[in-house]
């Protein structure tokens, strides 16, 4: 008898998408669990070094020295045709597994991949020294040597600058209020709209000298770090 074809068996070849998908899966997941070994690593070795960078600045460099380090591994892997955006990829779920919100680790790749290319489309520092680096050395800290005298990411001027910024904001509200409530105290015959507008140019006569005196000091260090390089 002459056997015949059933749909099953016309529908038999087409299955190489889920292996294609499982295969990259597997790259991931190899990538996430390099990167947190050779990052914790890394962390260890800088600890004793005492940096004191700007946190967002700190919290940057990491990330991109991992991204450069799950990029490697994962050409290394050869099993993929863009390592590179894979590793973002593995990056992003790596944040998400440690807290960070999905729309925000959305926003942070973003961000990321901005930073991770510099003038004429080379790689970031980090990104560069992160894709050579070889297990346990001293690569991580080789990256913040690079920074160490450099005064706009550094934890004194960022904590200059934090606090300068809440001076600014709880020093205007407090100043504001003070002359909203003389006004109305002591002026009673003042329209609501006139007291409010007392209370913002008060305000804004405190904030605006304070700025003025944090753009003084800024450039006063930068200039000064320049004239010492």
């Amino acid at each position: 008898m002459k056997e015949t074809k059933t749909d099953s068996d016309k529908s038999a070849p087409e299955v190489s998408t889920p292996k294609t998908v499982t295969s990259d899966r597997s790259t991931m997941d190899a990538c996430i669990e390099h990167g947190k070994e050779v990052i914790a690593v890394q962390l260890e070795l800088i600890k004793s070094k005492g940096y004191d960078f700007a946190p967002e600045f700190k919290d940057m460099t990491i990330q991109l020295y991992l991204f450069g380090v799950m990029w490697k591994f994962a050409e290394n892997l050869g099993n993929t045709n863009d390592a590179r955006e894979l590793a973002f990829t593995a990056l992003g779920t790596l944040l998400i597994q440690e807290g960070m919100q999905k729309r925000k680790v959305a926003k942070r790749i973003e961000f990321l991949k901005k930073m991770s290319k510099i003038e004429d489309d080379h790689n970031a520092l980090a990104v560069a020294i992160g894709y050579e680096s070889v297990p346990d050395d001293n690569s991580l800290a080789e990256v913040f040597d690079h920074y160490i005298d450099d005064t706009q990411v550094s934890g004194a001027f960022w904590r200059l600058y934090d606090r300068g910024r809440k001076t600014m904001l709880y020093g205007g509200l407090s100043v504001a209020f003070i002359v909203i409530w003389f006004v109305t105290l002591f002026m009673p015959g003042n329209s609501a709209i006139a007291i409010l507008a007392a209370g913002l140019i008060s305000a804004a006569l405190f904030v605006i000298p304070v700025f003025l005196i944090g753009i003084f000091l800024y450039r006063t260090k930068i200039k000064k770090a320049k004239q010492a390089d």
